[in-house]
């Protein structure tokens, strides 16, 4: 039974060796087997030791022994007593105990060597008491329990005493079990984490790691970096992590590298579980980033993926078919214009627009300050048309010479380019400007009627393989259909009628 309970003594897990110097108390209780020629019958023993540890070999106990018994009955010559008297004896002394293993391991065995004081009482004897030095040797052993100041100790010790009557030394054996404690030194753990070197199985636990109850360090979260040196003690399986356990995440899209299946995002951008970022309206541009979430299909955006709209009629790029709708315009919602004007019908329909607003002065080449209104509408529907190329053609009655009238025609037809040039460069660019005096009338000069409506400017189309295009692009885009390729054709020779 004291093998079993010593044996499951040793495997009962440690906390951490005592180094050093501690002092080492003991409290024994055991059996005192006194020699045969003591004549005294076998009885319990009480002792116990205090000492201090000098070496990991070597301690310095001193130790102490008492018994209580009684004489055996019927002892031979000299002795003379009858029946069975008291007897004790008690024993003080120093003992080096020899550590056979480290004094800082789990069991230790030992060996003591000392030298004491005996003292024997015997009642009914004519020299009761007796006195003497004697020398000790003994075997024993040490058994760590759970503490690391805590053993239970055995003992094996061999008193040789004189007694009376005797002329050598006699050799009382005392067996004893008992506690033993130590009170000082220092707990031995070299890597520091709570767990007795001679236990760990991981000496080289880095200092502040947590550790099983063999010593191990633990990493809960399988990262690499050990709990209680982990900064992000939760990490999900898969990230990559830095020198403190906290994972990397290189776009800084909340979804750490390792498991971001799109490491490059964009910073702002809204990613799923993936890391991978959402792109809800189509438009190119990422949620999170994009400042116009809702962009309709097809519109072309800019960077912040927000709507262009180059001619400001409501209706995106990319939507638009009609993109350089002039502002004001009513469009519906492919961005083409709803009403036309008589002005832009002329021009589709004749590729002529002939304009009989009074832009001057009778005889003057001046624009009267009132035409300009007219002369702006008139840039604004050009405008949609910027492929076409354009003749300013200033016209005359029949009253005055015709040089005169030509002279007239031409200025009147270089006021309006000039006034385009200066108001509208962009359709300026495709304009030029000729006089025609009285060369091509309309109406007859008999009547005043005829004669005004002589007095005339007009814009001819000068490419009319352009205009049949845009004449196509509008049928096509009033039901719906794509509008056919512009085409860079030669113009046609000029077959208007004078």
């Amino acid at each position: 039974m004291l093998c079993v309970a010593a044996a499951t003594l040793i495997s009962t897990p440690g906390h951490a060796q005592i180094t050093g110097h501690p002092i080492e108390v003991s409290a024994d209780a055991g059996y005192f087997h006194y020699d045969i020629r003591a004549y005294t019958r076998d009885a319990p023993g009480y002792g116990g030791s205090v000492g201090v540890r000098l070496a990991s070999f070597a301690t310095f106990e001193g130790w102490g022994i008492f018994s209580s018994s009684k004489a055996v009955a019927n002892p031979p010559p000299p002795l003379t007593y009858t029946g069975e008297p008291n007897r004790s004896f008690y024993w003080l002394g120093g003992d080096l105990r020899w550590n056979l293993r480290s004094g800082e391991g789990r069991a230790l065995p030992f060996v003591t060597t000392g030298m004491g004081y005996g003292h024997s009482h015997w009642d009914g004897d004519p020299n009761p008491d007796v006195s003497r030095g004697s020398p000790s040797i003994g075997a024993g052993l040490l058994i760590n329990l759970r503490s690391q100041r805590s053993f239970l100790r055995f003992q094996a010790r061999d008193i040789m005493y004189q007694e009376r009557y005797q002329s050598g030394l006699l050799n009382h054996i005392v067996l004893t079990a008992g506690f033993h404690y130590l009170f000082g030194g220092h707990e031995r753990d070299i890597d520091h984490d709570g767990v007795r070197d001679w236990l760990d199985k991981c000496p080289d636990t880095p200092i502040g790691a947590k550790v099983d109850a063999n010593g191990c360090p633990i990493d809960s979260d399988h990262d690499g970096v050990y709990d209680g040196l982990d900064k992000c003690p939760n990490t999900p399986a898969g990230c990559k992590i830095d020198a403190n356990g906290c994972p990397i995440d290189s776009d800084g899209d909340g979804v750490c590298d390792g498991i971001d299946k799109c490491p490059d995002t964009p910073k702002g951008a809204t990613v799923d579980a993936q890391g991978c970022p959402h792109d809800e309206d189509g438009d190119g541009v990422w949620d999170g980033i994009d400042q116009c979430p809702g962009t309709p299909r097809g519109c072309t955006v800019d960077a912040r993926g927000c709507p262009a709209d180059a001619d400001s009629d409501g209706v995106c790029d990319g939507v638009d078919r009609c993109p350089n709708t002039p502002p004001g315009v009513k469009v519906d919602a492919y961005g083409c214009p709803i009403e036309i004007t008589w002005m832009e019908r002329q021009l589709l329909d004749v590729g002529v627009i002939r304009s009989r607003t009074r832009y001057f002065a009778t005889g003057k080449s001046t624009l009267d300050s009132s035409s300009a209104p007219t002369l702006d509408s008139l840039a604004v529907i050009l405008s949609q048309y910027p492929d076409l190329k354009l003749e300013i053609g200033g016209h005359t009655d029949n009253v005055g010479s015709a040089a005169k009238n030509q002279t007239l025609s031409d200025a009147r037809a270089k006021t309006l380019l000039d006034y385009f040039t200066r108001k509208h460069p962009k359709i300026a660019a495709n304009m030029t400007a000729k006089g025609y005096g009285m060369s091509q009338p309309v109406a007859p000069n008999s009547t005043a009627k005829g004669r005004g409506m002589n007095r005339r400017v007009e814009l001819k189309v000068l490419n009319p393989e352009a205009l049949q295009i845009e004449r196509e692009r509008r049928r096509y885009l009033l039901r719906g259909e794509s509008a056919p390729p512009k085409v860079n054709a030669p113009a046609n020779p000029d077959t208007t009628r004078r």
